[in-house]
């Protein structure tokens, strides 16, 4: 087994007989991070997308984004799965005397594991066990920040929690009396916890059905306008708030920390030719995402489902960037998106001011043996370079399908004038010789019998 102390993880305490500037709070628990891997994936038919030690570092960076004292990492190779406890029993007895010796309160393993085998590794090491989807939903559940984040994640969290009622406790098993509408007589705990836990999904999905309404006639409008919409995907630290706050001139927060972004925020951007769009910063992705979350996010995600351009926003400086884009692939293929690129999906290459000038090299050629249409945009959210550029992308295909009008406005028109502004791109405007205005708009190929009826035949025609 490999593995790795670190025994300088933040303290609180104060020193010996020290009391000025001691922290009251309560020190972050002390955490082992333990990364199963098996040795013979590719006998078991298993992918192998990335290297256990980036698999590692992944899962110490999940643990710190929820400010646990990591003490501990380690990767355990392991040949199969043991019903009990996933882990064989030696390496079960390796880390009890780690997790005794270093006093560790929780240990985090980078699995999906059984109620069971949670149970039997709780006993083993005497401490706290948590698998990747419940750390995962935990990190969401401290980062929702709106009504409707905290319903989602309290869906996900009520549908994880409902799975693993298999009477791992005693206290579950114990028979209490009927009540009526409470439960029948000699209901046991676990079917009335059971009860409980489905009534409060069946209300959650009802406000979020109402969500999902509302989301639906905010898309409407914006149809109606109409602006645009374009979603940032990726995975989660790729840089997409980072992305959107240098193009939007927004605020929105944007660390180097797993999960900063949890809602949905969304502001517009006008494009260099006068196009106005709606941009959507979304949840991050991320390998093995809980089925509990990706069902919950449903109503968020689904102004990814409805954009008009997705940017698909890549970490190049990362080792596992291509199993990172394959597992984002992952997640919108299963919402029903089209991931290939060339359509309304655009790969956006960041982070290209970690490169080292070798690498950034490499990179641009690769991006230029791709075909055009398909082919990357190569930007560095921090430094705002290739953003021009990406824009003048988005804006090239959000306006491919559209049809450019010249529209010739008698100047007491005022009223027409504000209504093609409503309802096309106007992209110039001039007043010509005849003293009537000559404006230049693109629309939807379907609104030009529209323009035609508003401003009469002989008064439009193709450029």
């Amino acid at each position: 087994m490999e593995r790795k102390s670190d025994d300088h993880g933040p303290r609180s305490e104060s020193g010996a007989g020290g009391k000025t500037g001691v922290d009251r709070r309560a020190p972050p628990t002390r955490c082992a991070v333990v990364t199963p891997h098996f040795t013979k994936r590719a006998a078991r038919g298993i992918e192998e997308r990335r290297s256990p030690e980036a698999r590692l570092e992944e899962a110490v960076g999940l643990a710190l984004a929820i400010d646990l004292d990591v003490v501990h990492r380690a990767l355990i190779p392991i040949s199969d799965i043991k019903p009990a406890t996933y882990l064989g029993s030696g390496k079960v007895e390796e880390v009890a005397e780690i997790v005794s010796a270093q006093e560790i309160g929780l240990v985090f393993v980078d699995a999906a594991l059984s109620p069971v085998q949670q149970r039997n590794l709780e006993r083993a090491w005497s401490t706290k066990v948590v698998d990747r989807t419940a750390l995962i939903l935990e990190i969401f559940g401290q980062r929702a920040r709106t009504k409707e984040g905290a319903l989602q994640v309290e869906l996900a969290h009520l549908t994880y929690q409902r799975s693993r009622l298999v009477r791992s406790w005693t206290h579950l098993e114990r028979q209490r009396g009927g009540f009526g509408f409470l439960g029948g007589p000699g209901e046991t705990q676990i079917e009335a916890d059971r009860r409980i836990i489905g009534e409060r999904i069946v209300r959650i999905e009802r406000d979020l059905e109402q969500v999902k309404r509302t989301r639906a006639l905010h898309r409407t409008s914006r149809k109606r306008v109409p602006y645009p919409v374009v979603a940032l995907v990726g995975y989660t630290n790729a840089g997409k708030s980072t992305l959107f706050n240098r193009l939007t001139r927004a605020d929105v927060t944007a660390q180097d920390l797993l999960f900063a972004t949890l809602d949905p925020t969304l502001r517009s951007v006008d494009l260099p030719h006068g196009t106005r769009i709606i941009l959507s910063d979304t949840v991050g992705f991320i390998s093995e995402l809980p089925t509990q979350l990706v069902a919950a996010f449903r109503a968020t995600l689904e102004e990814v489902i409805e954009a008009d351009v997705i940017l698909h926003v890549r970490d190049m400086s990362h080792p596992d960037s291509e199993a990172q884009a394959d597992d984002v692939r992952d997640v919108l293929t299963d919402l029903g998106i089209d991931v290939e690129a060339g359509g309304r999906m655009v790969e956006v290459w960041n982070k290209i001011d970690r490169l080292a000038d070798d690498a950034r090299l490499a990179l641009v050629n690769s991006a230029e043996r791709i075909a055009l249409e398909e082919r990357p945009i190569l930007v560095s959210a921090l430094t705002g370079e290739g953003t021009d550029d990406l824009l003048t992308v988005v804006e090239r295909r959000i306006t491919a399908g559209r049809t450019t009008l010249h529209v010739h406005i008698p100047t007491e028109d005022g009223e027409g004038i504000g209504w093609l502004y409503r309802h096309a791109e106007v992209l110039e405007r001039r007043a010509g010789s005849d003293g009537a205005l000559h404006v230049v708009a693109r629309i939807l190929p379907e609104r030009v019998a529209l323009v035609k009826r508003r401003f009469g035949a002989a008064r439009v025609r193709k450029v």
